[in-house]
């Protein structure tokens, strides 16, 4: 074991075989059996990794091996033997066994013959009667105990009460006094309750009645992070000769306490051991307090003894103070149930804090687990209010100096728990957070009976639930997905499930390459956008969604929806009717150019802490942009370079197309969702692959003249990486590949010629200038060289003529980024349309100056410096 000295500070302990498995590793390679030592690699686990002496011991156990056919390795063992042909083997190292189409199982060891009702003991060791026999769960444990004098027997499991074993033993008049010592867990718990009932009970061996057996427990405490079982104490030193006593006599304390048949007796066993007057009691799954009054205890004990005469020892003093105790001690109940604070957890961000807590009632009716903050575990009163509102039923009727010092009891060394306010990718932490289960560096973590992870030593959970996510099993994944993705949507639709396979590393290609490019899907109505859509997420375990509408969002719904998740799309749908300027006041609502700080990953938005200070939080956007609609975004060219755009139509619709549409839509989230861990568990090879052939990608794209622009063949060559990814990832057929590969190069041409035009609305505004006639509004004349517009004349023009006008500030801003008469300023212009008048004119250049390959031009982006 590991332990932090400071122990009123931290206690933080744990078993280094479990943290540091490589240290205790290699013992197949580095310690080989021979002829003349057959049991060298079990000898070696036995004494370097379990830290036993093994010098008496060698002929307790035998070396074996072990193999399995789907497992990533063969081992030696150590193998106990149990009866004839039944025996228990310990793996030196563990196995990852994974069965066809199922995830692997760590298996540390392997049962041979049906040992119900057996235990193992060491072959020397010789049980009489009204000897004390200690029953513990594993073969090393028993041989920990024996090493240090005390009989123990291995029960093999938790569950298996030794009937048979014990039956034996009685058969002969052999009556010991077992003391169970199982794990100190709730299985360990729970089979300790049943066994000794068995056995004080007495049972039937076929038709023999076996006598009851005299049952006492022995738990080791719980105070670290890490299980400790016996062979870790044995480590420990705790049952050396010097600490054996006092080690023994807390062990046996904690079973007496775990046995007690009522709260005044569980009571009166803490007394007897901590001396306290008062203090509270969990019994049946309810609190209550307990207390004695000392004075009457005093008088009691005193007439007692008076009682017994002057000679009296040591045990009948000892007695005399138990009845003293149980005669003046009292129990009031003061909550219908138990409740535990699991960890502390805090949100960085708000500065809110609370503890985890855990609710039991009796008869296993039901659990719940909720948070209270610090001011309602301060006041009794606030207590049972968030009691009864986060546990139905459940009440607590004590006052709160009972309530402080339960709350004492529980916090002595509460650990602290990280959260994250997001679901998806922590980059602090390196590990993906999907509600239940985790993946942190391609292994799968399942979420604690606490509800948070526990990933190498580090605590996490996400305090997210706006975003659930259903996670199927390997079992029920449905391969062939990407035929019909291709059937129904052809090399496009591959492109799409390439920018989601990106998605869930947008983290980490912007820590690489500082962006990750937005995706565009456009199409006419019923060309199957959404159809698509919903179908990439279900791949990422989220069934019937496709977005949300920033039409019908505030600027903070919005930034709420962008900080969600992380390592996860953003799914922006229907958002052309504010770009059509149907609506205008939800237009001024939304801008694209509200993104442009998402695509390197930085705040959209920044707010207000609600504390005393000037404090402001700016989250940086963590996941990746999806624009669905049936019209292109019309926005500035820096968000328009952003994009990789697909646009879709029913054009190439056909019957099989629409048979494999259908299949898609039906397909159920359960046999696709499991492509969400087989991606992030393939994190470092995907990586590999993107970071290898993005830059080969990017050449490519540049040595194509119609592609100028760095930025957007930067964008398509991550996708075309991805897609490479994707393919090694799904196993997309060659011809598949190629044709998305194509696709894309298509998609940067033609974003390179969409830059190259002007937006929608500076083409509606020339428009309108030739249809009124240039010699009309020019104020600078047909021979000055350049064009000179007052543009509230041009307003006035269009007006009167009932042609469509432009909002004036918007146009200002697009008139200036003009790609076919390029801006050239704002100017005192003498009017020749109004005999020379001065007029304020925006003036134009008359014809597009060609420009060469260039950066993305973007005054606000960093990166464009």
């Amino acid at each position: 074991m590991v332990q932090c000295s400071r122990l009123n500070k931290c206690g933080h302990s744990f078993s280094t075989r479990d943290r540091y498995p490589d240290a205790f590793g290699q013992i197949n390679e580095r310690f080989p059996a021979t002829t003349a030592d057959p049991t060298a690699t079990a000898d070696a686990y036995m004494h370097h990794v379990r830290g036993l002496d093994i010098r008496e011991i060698r002929h307790w156990y035998r070396q074996g091996r072990f193999s399995h056919r789907h497992g990533d390795r063969d081992t030696a063992t150590v193998v106990f033997d149990i009866a004839p042909n039944i025996f228990m083997e310990r793996f030196v190292e563990t196995v990852r066994i994974r069965e066809p189409d199922d995830e692997p199982k760590a298996r540390k060891q392997n049962f041979v013959g049906k040992h119900g009702g057996l235990w193992w003991q060491p072959p020397d060791l010789e049980i009489r009667n009204g000897d004390e026999l200690w029953l513990v769960e594993a073969c090393i444990d028993a041989v920990a105990l024996n090493l240090k004098g005390l009989k123990a027997v291995a029960t093999l499991s938790a569950g298996n009460f030794p009937a048979k074993a014990l039956a034996a033993l009685a058969a002969k008049g052999i009556m010991p006094r077992l003391i169970w010592a199982l794990d100190n867990d709730q299985a360990g718990q729970d089979a300790i309750e049943q066994h000794v009932e068995t056995a004080r009970n007495g049972w039937k061996d076929g038709d023999r009645d076996v006598p009851p057996f005299h049952c006492r427990a022995a738990l080791i405490p719980q105070t670290g992070r890490a299980k400790q079982d016996w062979n870790d104490v044995y480590c420990a030193g705790a049952l050396d000769d010097e600490t054996r006593a006092e080690s023994l006599r807390r062990y046996r304390h904690e079973g007496d306490v775990f046995l007690a048949p009522s709260a005044l007796e569980r009571g009166l066993y803490i007394w007897k051991f901590k001396g306290y007057a008062s203090f509270s009691v969990e019994f049946g799954v309810r609190t209550f307090w307990w207390s004695m009054d000392q004075q009457a205890f005093a008088g009691l004990l005193e007439t007692l003894t008076k009682d017994k005469g002057e000679t009296i020892d040591n045990a009948e003093l000892e007695d005399i103070r138990w009845q003293a105790a149980e005669r003046t001690a009292k129990v009031q109940k003061i909550a219908n149930c138990t409740f535990r604070f699991l960890y502390y957890q805090k949100d960085e961000r708000t500065d809110e804090s609370w503890y985890y807590t855990r609710i039991r009632f009796p008869h296993g009716r039901h659990t719940s687990k909720n948070t209270f903050t610090g001011a309602q575990i301060a006041s009794a009163a606030e207590f049972k209010k968030r009691l009864l509102a986060v546990a139905p039923g459940a009440v607590f009727s004590g006052a709160t100096w009972q309530l402080d010092q339960l709350v004492e009891n529980n916090m002595e060394r509460i650990r602290t728990v990280d959260t994250v306010e997001f679901t998806g990718y922590s980059k602090k932490h390196r590990t993906y957070l999907f509600g239940d289960v985790a993946v942190s560096g391609g292994t799968v973590y399942k979420k604690n009976d606490e509800d948070f992870f526990d990933i190498d030593g580090v605590s996490v959970k996400s305090l997210n639930r706006s975003v659930g996510l259903v996670i199927g099993s390997p079992g029920n994944y449905k391969k062939n997905w990407p035929e019909l993705v291709y059937n129904s949507f052809g090399a496009k639709g591959l492109c799409a499930a390439a920018w989601y396979l990106g998605s869930l590393f947008a983290e980490q290609i912007r820590e690489q390459q500082k962006s990750y490019p937005f995706f565009e899907i456009v199409g006419e109505p019923g060309s199957g956008k959404s159809t698509l859509i919903e179908f990439l997420w279900k791949l990422l375990g989220r069934p019937d969604f496709e977005g949300f509408d920033p039409a019908k969002s505030t600027m903070a719904a919005r930034a709420r929806n962008m900080t969600q998740v992380a390592n996860l799309p953003v799914s922006f749908i229907e958002s052309d009717r504010v770009a059509s300027g149907t609506d205008t006041f939800k237009q001024k609502q939304f801008s694209w150019d509200e993104l442009k700080t998402a695509y390197n990953g930085r705040a959209s938005r920044s707010t207000g802490i609600a504390n005393n200070s000037n404090d402001t939080y700016e989250p940086p956007f963590r996941g990746s942009i999806l624009i669905s609609q049936n019209a292109a975004v019309d926005s500035s060219r820096a968000v328009i370079e952003r994009i990789v755009h697909t646009g879709y139509d029913t054009s190439s619709h056909n019957e099989a197309s629409k048979a494999a549409a259908d299949q898609l839509a039906t397909i159920p989230v359960e046999q696709l969702s499991y492509f969400l861990l087989l991606a992030t568990k393939a994190e470092q090879q995907i990586m590999e692959t993107f970071i290898t052939r993005m830059p080969v990608h990017e050449a490519y794209l540049l040595a194509d003249p119609d592609v100028r622009n760095f930025r957007i063949a930067k964008n398509h060559a991550q996708m075309r990486a991805m897609v490479d990814a994707l393919a090694q990832l799904v196993g997309l057929r060659e011809e598949w590949k190629s044709e998305a590969l194509a696709t894309l190069s298509d998609a940067a041409r033609r974003r390179q010629a969409t830059i190259a035009t002007d937006p929608k609305i500076v083409e509606e505004f020339w428009e309108n200038i030739e249809f009124l006639g240039l010699r009309k509004v020019n104020h600078a004349g047909p021979n000055a060289g350049y064009i000179a517009l007052n543009l509230n004349h041009i307003i006035s023009l269009c007006v009167k003529n009932g042609l469509k006008t432009q909002d004036l500030s918007e146009l200002k801003t697009a008139l200036k980024t003009g790609k076919s008469r390029p801006f050239r300023g704002i100017q005192t212009q003498r009017s020749v349309l109004d005999g020379f008048e001065t007029v304020r004119a925006w003036t134009f250049e008359p014809a597009k100056v060609k420009a060469d390959r260039i950066w993305g031009e973007d005054p606000t982006d960093e990166d464009d410096a």
